[in-house]
């Protein structure tokens, strides 16, 4: 059994790509290298170019590859399908490209990459609530069945490209807490789509990241890990703030430096035969990138000293 360490352009503060402060996404490729990964996910549609070209003369300069592509849109409203679909019809394109790197398929993995992570966002009334499961409204069974149709849609999609899709439960939109995952694994069979959880975003939403990860082995086909600040978490769910303003002021942090138990963690993928790619992320503002290359090789020294290969 290996599980290996990958790095997201999140780390970098890129989760808009309309954001103007984003870094150069050369210089994210450069940083990822030298801080000793050997492959990223493709960030938020949009940000790398759909140029497989370019992409891969870049990844292969800096001994990268691709760990998955990612859909981070509103899923909700059926009038953004068809823009979800070209997105997801380009990014599964790019990534699926012959003349880009490929990562190796490690044995037990059940899906190989590049996977495709399904995430949905865009909500301002899920997006002040992030966090807060009392809080946060609820879609009615009918809203629930034309997301879930949404989703599927998505995720059929990116089987049609031979890409396997991974949805991702995220602080913020409308899969976030424990009776949403638990509703999409009831309504999205396992031969439609994965999970990725996320340990940072499951602990953000009142869940043990253990726990969790041990509940869905069976769905459970990717990982992402972070690490949560516990003084700036508690202070900006106190606050009406929207998940990622409360990242920009450092709710998330290095691996190893906030309150997520990564030695237990461990334990539990060794426990349920976890075997494949786990994603560090470390949501920031792209104003403080300047620090991401410090931060995401700690994060990586952190996990090697305690055990986790890379």
């Amino acid at each position: 059994m290996k599980m290996s360490i990958c790095g997201a352009p999140c780390c970098w503060g890129v989760d808009d790509p309309k954001n103007p402060y984003l870094p150069p996404w050369q210089r994210v490729l450069k940083e990822a290298g030298l801080a000793g990964y050997r492959a990223i996910e493709l960030g938020p549609y949009g940000y790398l170019p759909i140029d497989a070209e370019a992409v891969s003369a870049e990844l292969e300069r800096n001994g990268l590859a691709i760990a998955a592509g990612t859909i981070f849109h509103d899923l909700l409203d059926p009038a953004n399908q068809e823009s979800v679909l070209k997105a997801v019809d380009d990014i599964c394109a790019l990534i699926t490209d012959s003349r880009l790197p490929r990562l190796p398929r490690h044995e037990g993995q059940k899906f190989p990459t590049p996977y495709m992570t399904v995430m949905d966002w865009g909500h301002d009334e899920r997006d002040y609530a992030a966090g807060h499961p009392d809080r946060a409204p609820r879609l009615s069974p009918e809203e629930w069945a034309g997301f879930m149709s949404n989703v599927r849609a998505v995720c059929e999609r990116a089987n049609a490209h031979g890409v396997r899709p991974v949805i991702h439960p995220h602080a913020g939109g409308y899969l976030e807490f424990e009776d949403e995952i638990a509703a999409v694994v009831r309504d999205i069979p396992y031969e439609v789509a994965g999970l990725c959880l996320d340990t940072g975003h499951l602990y953000y939403s009142g869940m043990d990241p253990a726990e969790y990860l041990k509940k869905y082995a069976d769905r459970l086909d990717y990982v992402h890990f972070k690490d949560v600040n516990e003084a700036v978490y508690r202070e900006v769910l106190g606050e009406h703030i929207r998940f990622f303003d409360g990242c920009g002021k450092g709710s998330m942090c290095p691996i190893g430096t906030g309150s997520l138990d990564y030695p237990g963690i461990q334990k539990a993928l060794e426990s349920i035969g976890y075997s494949g790619y786990i994603t560090i992320e470390q949501e920031r503002d792209p104003r403080n990138a300047d620090t991401s290359l410090r931060d995401v090789a700690a994060s990586v020294e952190y996990l090697k000293r305690v055990g986790y290969n890379i």
